[in-house]
């Protein structure tokens, strides 16, 4: 890992007065945090898995304690109390609203399954979710599976979304019988023939739906999920089509089920309204053409307010779920009202919102690189005329011509390079150019940091000098949409927060790919290239732990993550909360190098052999001790059973 090129700079204590209020509106913790995410007087992050009706744990201390555990870092923190409480939110929203719409139907929420997999959440789904007779959505095969093995709540839905095959198909209907209440979602005009076919062979008559291609269309980067060209749906041309075919296999009244989708992250809710509208009028055409309606699902996109700016920026939502539950209540009552007919139960999949929150991956600093700071030496008369040009811009920098100094050290830096290529300047006379242009540009940014409104030619100098922050991690495992999709999380360090972040920079993940690096971050209804961050601290030669948080990537990520470089899932643990304080629920040990190497056909066994019979032989021709060969082999064997990120201990 790089180093830093000169030794840092020590900080002080706390020069400008920093506090933790700083430093929450800094990284805009209230706002994306809230009720779950604040700062301690120690300037810790802490953590309130039950929100505004529990306790609070300090995440710094959580994570010291756990590494003494032997949980290694990178972990990933769960907190089944926030999944919960989220339930318990979404739920609470929409009986209010039903309540204050005297809404006649009642509220029916499932969670996506592909949000988020893995066994032990989808168990805390149900299981937090059975007083609210909350139920799944399965889009496979295997996480049809998974659902009805889990879901055991009576009342609860089972929605089958994505392509079905025969099986898929005999799988769903044949659930019915164990008293699940599936509801088979046709989303392929080829599945209609297939439903009614499986049907009259298994003697089943099934719970059916469809889903509507909208015309309304979604916002943001999952926009295109909606609209005439959608993926999944069926166009309005199709659905009378499928009722037509289900008329005459005497299964229209087993249409029941109304479903839509515009969008993972609906950032503005004028969007959803629309969509309502839409949507609302085709339930009550389907029930007017002889289809018993009493479903309404409303798909996805409750969005997350990663960004905390409460807007419609596509990081971001500009309502809240209380919002969102009155504006699917009323409008579809609306439509139901005005054709005299019942409303319908209403569903959402508001898998993004439910999981989101319920996880923080902690992650340790490495090794930092920074732009050297150093006082140049003198410069003389017999040196080349480009040094003497840096040195007086350097010597003449004022704050009334920083400016004008930035673009004349910048080209006579790029003079220096074309100058040395060109064989006319030695290597160390390019170094010590090299020290003089950035010591102007510290002393640049210095006069720039105090500045309201940054000149336009200078909003680079922040991306130039950010320091390169080596964080113990693979992007492509653990925050993959990140890179894919240029998604945005809130990361800022989980401790020192009374301080002020003094450095600006970037992070690299340990992957030898150039992609893997964050330099988008999260600010105030925008972007920002480069994240505010505290100076490295040193003691006996060695860099102190420093511990940084990604927050809101509790759906998709994990699962999409992939083995870029064969890094491994993280070591994982659920915490809950206790009267005591809190208890470790799980852990889930994280891959180590044997099993993501069997992940592509590899056979430990048969690695220990080949590097067993390459050290006997270069025994054999002397290149190596027998006592080296030992420890060879016994560090090889050692490295298979370890976990595949690094060890900063």
């Amino acid at each position: 890992m790089a180093q830093p090129m000169s030794p840092p700079v020590p900080a002080e204590a706390n020069p400008s007065n920093w506090s933790i209020e700083d430093s929450e509106e800094l990284y805009r913790v209230p706002g994306w945090g809230d009720p779950y995410f604040s700062i301690n007087t120690a300037g810790h992050l802490t953590v309130s898995p039950q929100g505004d009706r529990g306790g609070t744990l300090d995440l710094y201390e959580l994570v010291q304690s756990l590494r003494q555990r032997s949980l290694h870092l990178p972990l990933l923190i769960r907190f089944p109390d926030i999944l919960q409480d989220r339930i318990d939110r979404l739920n609470s929203a929409f009986s209010k609203a039903i309540g204050r719409y005297n809404y006649k139907g009642a509220y029916r929420g499932v969670f996506p399954v592909k949000c988020n997999q893995q066994r032990h959440l989808i168990e805390n789904f149900v299981r937090f979710g059975e007083r609210h007779q909350f139920g799944l959505e399965a889009g496979s095969k295997p996480e049809l599976m998974i659902a009805m093995a889990m879901l055991h709540t009576p009342g609860a839905l089972l929605v089958c979304n994505g392509y079905k095959d025969r099986e898929y198909l005999e799988k769903a209907i044949l659930a019915r019988r164990l008293g699940k209440n599936c509801i088979i979602v046709l989303e392929q005009v080829e599945e209609v023939s297939e439903v009614i076919a499986a049907s009259r062979r298994l003697g089943i008559r099934p719970v059916l739906g469809v889903r509507a291609k909208l015309s309304t269309k979604g916002e943001g980067r999952w926009g295109i999920s909606a609209g005439d060209r959608a993926k999944f749906g069926l166009t309005v041309p199709e659905i009378v089509e499928a009722v037509e075919m289900l008329r005459e296999a005497d299964l229209l009244s087993e249409l029941q089920l109304l479903h839509f989708h515009i969008g993972s992250q609906i950032s503005s809710i004028k969007v959803l309204k629309d969509a309502l509208r839409e949507a609302g009028r085709v339930f009550v055409e389907l029930a007017q053409l002889g289809a018993d309606m009493k479903f309404l699902d409303v798909g996805g996109g409750l969005a997350v307010d990663y960004d905390g700016s409460k807007s419609n920026f596509y990081a971001s939502k500009n309502y809240n779920i209380q919002n969102y539950a009155n504006d699917v209540v009323a409008e579809i009552k609306d439509c139901c009202d005005a054709a005299c007919l019942a409303v319908p139960t209403l569903i959402s999949e508001s898998g993004r919102a439910l999981a989101s929150h319920q996880s923080v991956l902690v992650f340790d600093v490495l090794s930092v690189s920074q732009v050297p700071r150093s006082t140049p030496g003198p410069v003389g008369a017999d040196d080349p005329v480009l040094l003497r040009n840096l040195n007086e811009a350097y010597q003449a920098l004022t704050p009334d011509n920083f400016q004008e100094t930035y673009n004349d050290v910048t080209h006579f830096k790029e003079q220096a390079v074309s100058t040395f290529n060109l064989g006319y300047l030695s290597l160390s006379d390019r170094a010590r150019a090299e020290q003089i242009y950035w010591a102007t540009c510290w002393k640049i940014r210095d006069y720039v940091s105090k500045l309201d409104d940054v000149p336009e030619d200078l909003e680079e100098l922040a991306t130039i000098m950010a320091s390169t922050y080596y964080m113990n991690l693979s992007l492509f495992q653990s925050a993959p949409d990140m890179w894919a999709i240029d998604q945005l999380f809130p990361i800022l360090p989980i401790h020192r927060l009374e301080e002020e972040p003094t450095e600006r920079g970037t992070l690299a993940d340990l992957t030898c790919d150039s992609d893997g690096k964050i330099d988008r971050f999260i600010d105030l209804r925008d972007v920002k290239s480069v994240l505010e961050l505290h100076p490295p601290r040193y003691q006996g030669g060695r860099l102190e732990p420093y511990y940084v948080g990604m927050f809101l990537a509790g759906a998709y990520q994990e699962i999409m993550g992939n083995l870029h470089n064969l890094f491994g899932d993280t070591n994982a643990v659920h915490i809950v909360l206790t009267p005591q304080g809190y208890q470790i629920e799980h852990v889930v040990k994280g891959d180590t190098i044997q099993e993501v190497l069997g992940y592509v056909q590899y056979k430990a066994d048969q690695l220990v052999e080949s590097i067993r019979l390459q050290t006997e032989e270069a025994f054999q021709q002397g290149l190596i001790t027998l006592q080296e060969s030992q420890l060879l082999l016994q560090s090889y064997e050692r490295s298979l059973a370890s976990y595949t990120y690094l060890s900063s201990t």
